[in-house]
């Protein structure tokens, strides 16, 4: 009897102890690329379950992080340096696993819903990525050559941050919109929602997209990787066959 009650006097506070938790989920997760393929938008959606069913009251509001991750890669980025009127390249740095695509998207600006550990904790923020440089490189090569990249990746539409994109509504249901640029690499993707409040992670989720190549253009990749040999081949007979055409085309008339 009196451990039903000690349960029943202690329910309430673990209620309001407990963690919200994050339903997330994305209009598509199977993006096809084909010939035709001039881009996507995606938009990822979802609620915030709280317990008890209340929104806690505060002065801070919930605040939602976005972030959709494509599959790393390993890239070597030259930095290249004018001598005599002639560009060459002077110095380059080696990334181990730098994300092919990155994008976020958050309800105010990042800078304003965590600090600087947060960020670096879970990569939120293009200043804040964990890119894996080679070993030996000073911190100073590190920060120009990261600076570059990213810039290098912004102007192609793979890296971006917009802050303010996430819409929340009455503190229980998100949605924001991502752009998938022609250019993106194909592969597995992540897409992982954040529910930040007073600066804390309360919760996270993720759900995958996966992005690959459709019809013609799926043929020539899957032909590409796994019959290389033959693949060659056929792309030298093709190139001599459309040679030698041209030739009898123009000696023709």
């Amino acid at each position: 009897m009196r451990r039903a009650l000690l349960l029943a006097v202690l329910a309430p506070l673990t209620m309001g102890a407990a963690a919200p938790v994050l339903v997330p989920d994305v209009s598509t997760r199977d993006v096809q690329i084909a010939y035709s393929f001039t881009g996507a938008e995606l938009l990822l959606f979802g609620a915030i379950l709280y317990p008890g069913g209340r929104v806690p009251q505060g002065d801070r509001p919930a605040e939602i992080v976005v972030v959709v991750k494509g599959p790393p890669e390993s890239i070597v980025v030259r930095e290249k340096e004018k001598v005599a009127g002639i560009w060459i390249n002077a110095d380059r740095i080696s990334y181990r696993s730098a994300p092919s695509f990155y994008a976020i998207a958050s309800s105010r600006p990042i800078g304003r819903i965590v600090d600087e550990r947060t960020r670096a904790i879970y990569e939120l923020g293009l200043d804040s990525l964990q890119l894996s440089p080679a070993a030996g490189t000073s911190a100073q090569d590190q920060a120009r050559f990261a600076q570059g990249f990213v810039g290098l990746r912004e102007r192609a539409g793979l890296y971006r941050e917009t802050p303010g994109a996430v819409e929340i509504t009455d503190d229980v249901l998100y949605r924001a919109a991502i752009t998938i640029p022609a250019r993106v690499p194909v592969g597995k993707f992540t897409a992982e929602t954040f529910l930040i409040r007073d600066g804390r992670v309360l919760a996270a989720a993720v759900r995958e997209i996966d992005i690959r190549k459709s019809g013609f253009e799926r043929f020539v990749a899957i032909a590409a990787n796994q019959a290389s040999l033959w693949y060659g081949l056929a792309a030298v007979a093709l190139s001599v066959g459309f040679g030698w055409a041209a030739g009898a085309l123009w000696r023709r008339f």
